[in-house]
């Protein structure tokens, strides 16, 4: 999927810039999520950055298209995350048994009944910006799990784009905010929904 190509790219460049160390993988993307991740070449780096992702310290920003029309035009989300039954994978929003999962968006636009919209992670669940956005009845284009293929438009997944990541640096303390421009078929996807 198109995730994994970006991971792939991810990997061979560290490996180029650091051949003799391993790889820390610190923030994962769903499979066929675009955009920004981390990746630490030190243990120690790993650890901090890991530290800081746990108490919320890391910015991360994400793009979407969605179904429908959102109402109200911003919000937040909040609703914990479980296991869907026996699945490793899928997911639910569960109040009795789920973990604190909090998503904060607002739309950017909204064209021929979709609707571009910025998401901002306090917390980071698995599967939690297309399981919420499903639960408000808005299921991110051409997510096959939560909502329904979207074969029209011949997408490799769900349109997702991880945007802008911000932390501050494990060794320096310096903060480095980074920002990925959109892939070329999330941009063509917006002149077509237009």
């Amino acid at each position: 999927g198109l995730g994994d190509v970006y991971k792939r790219q991810a990997y061979e460049y560290v490996h180029k810039k650091n051949k003799n160390n391993r790889i820390f993988i610190v923030h994962r993307l769903d499979r066929d999520t675009s955009g920004l991740t981390v990746i630490a070449k030190h243990l120690v780096s790993s650890s901090i950055l890991s530290f800081m992702a746990v108490r919320h310290e890391i910015h991360r920003e994400y793009l979407a298209i969605v179904r429908g029309t959102v109402s109200p035009a911003s919000g937040t989300i909040n609703a914990p995350l479980a296991r869907t039954g026996s699945s490793i994978i899928e997911r639910k929003v569960d109040f009795e048994h789920g973990e604190h999962a909090v998503t904060h968006y607002k739309v950017l636009k909204e064209q021929n009944q979709h609707s571009l919209v910025s998401l901002i992670l306090e917390t980071g669940r698995t599967h939690q910006i297309r399981v919420h956005m499903a639960s408000i009845g808005h299921p991110l284009l051409g997510d096959e799990i939560y909502g329904t293929p979207s074969k029209q438009y011949k997408l490799q997944g769900q349109c997702l784009h991880a945007k802008i990541l911000g932390f501050s640096h494990p060794s320096t303390g310096k903060y480095i905010e980074t920002d990925a421009s959109l892939p070329r078929y999330f941009e063509h996807l917006l002149t077509i929904l237009a």
